[in-house]
């Protein structure tokens, strides 16, 4: 592995011409978790916590908004557009990072899980936008991205009336990838904190959604010369529809930066197994994830990613794809506040 001070130069002379507004509290600690891989008996899990990001509740959305906002205060933004999930953590950390640096913000909610009881529709990440003062408005479709788009762009022209700039975040596939570069910074994080536990990880796992986080850590590994494998825990696609997302988000951020095709195709490794019965909808893998992690480690997990992407890590192993001694990195990508939007299923299961 490199020095400290080496991986961020190399990563540095790739970024740095990237506004880039600091919301992370970093570097987050890098944990073992001994009472869960006792308990499993396979592999030896370690946890990135970067549910201790320490901004609005925490998760990896911090570290990616930290270029986006960069890129909206440098062209002059006055305020910030942004669609998502009703329980949505990046629209939650958008809506507090708008706050934080002066700028209006306006949520457009897609309602991607159906079925679902009042309290998710008011709880959790939704209460925390209102806090955050965040105007909102929803759109009915959960499964179409280009049209989600098209209309918070509509709205958009609708705050330009009103002398307003704004700078739009969305999450399309063919969506500029500012994102990714803070999993770049956060992968030379995690080879220091390597470096200094003097234990090689074999592979790490990680949600993977927008796959911003999944496309970045990735990438990032393969700057720094590392060839740890990352595998990709499906929360909204299933396995063929998130690899392709995948790779072809790489090549955008590898265009972007500018350093030729590094990730390879077969380092894209996705897994669907933990999705079951879609985005945002519980299994009984999602809740034995939440019971391990809650009662060996005190970690908390959330049904929508944190609970799959754990089931995964733990699952993966018990398919034989991870291996008894190997030592597996889990990225813990935080998501607590939308915990509370399922407050009643999960009373039921653990009452």
């Amino acid at each position: 592995m490199m020095s400290t001070s080496t991986n961020m130069d190399r990563l540095n002379s790739y970024l740095i011409n990237f506004p880039r507004t600091q919301l992370a509290n970093t570097p987050t600690p890098l944990e073992k978790m001994p009472r869960l891989s006792e308990n499993i008996n396979g592999p030896v899990y370690f946890v990135k916590r970067d549910d201790l990001t320490g901004f609005a509740g925490g998760g990896n959305k911090a570290r990616q908004l930290e270029y986006s906002f960069g890129d909206a205060i440098k062209n002059g933004a006055t305020m910030i557009l942004i669609t998502g999930a009703v329980q949505s953590n990046y629209v939650r950390s958008a809506a507090a990072a708008a706050a934080k640096l002066g700028l209006a913000c306006h949520v457009q909610l897609e309602n991607r899980v159906g079925g679902m009881p009042g309290i998710y529709h008011s709880s959790g990440n939704v209460l925390l936008n209102k806090i955050f003062g965040a105007s909102s408005s929803t759109f009915p479709i959960g499964e179409d991205e280009a049209a989600a788009d098209t209309n918070i762009a509509g709205i958009a022209k609708g705050f330009i009336k009103k002398g307003e700039k704004p700078y739009l975040l969305t999450l399309s596939a063919d969506t500029k990838p500012l994102g990714s570069l803070g999993y770049m910074r956060c992968a030379g994080e995690i080879l220091d904190q390597i470096n200094d536990l003097e234990q090689p990880i074999d592979a790490i796992v990680v949600a993977s959604g927008s796959a911003a986080t999944h496309v970045g850590l990735l990438l990032g590994l393969r700057l720094l010369g590392s060839k740890i494998s990352v595998h990709g825990i499906c929360v909204r696609r299933d396995t063929h529809q998130q690899i392709a997302r995948v790779e072809g988000i790489t090549r955008l951020a590898e265009d972007l930066i500018g350093c030729g095709k590094l990730v390879e195709d077969d380092d894209i490794r996705c897994h669907d197994d933990w999705l079951t019965p879609g985005y945002g909808k519980t299994n009984q893998s999602v809740y034995e994830a939440m019971a391990l992690a809650g009662s060996l480690e005190g970690i908390v997990v959330d049904p929508v990613y944190t609970a799959k992407s754990l089931a995964g890590a733990i699952g993966l192993y018990r398919q034989g794809l991870l291996h008894k001694g190997q030592r597996i990195l889990y990225l813990h990508t935080g998501g607590m506040p939308a915990l509370f939007a399922y407050e009643n299923e999960i009373t039921t299961y653990f009452g």
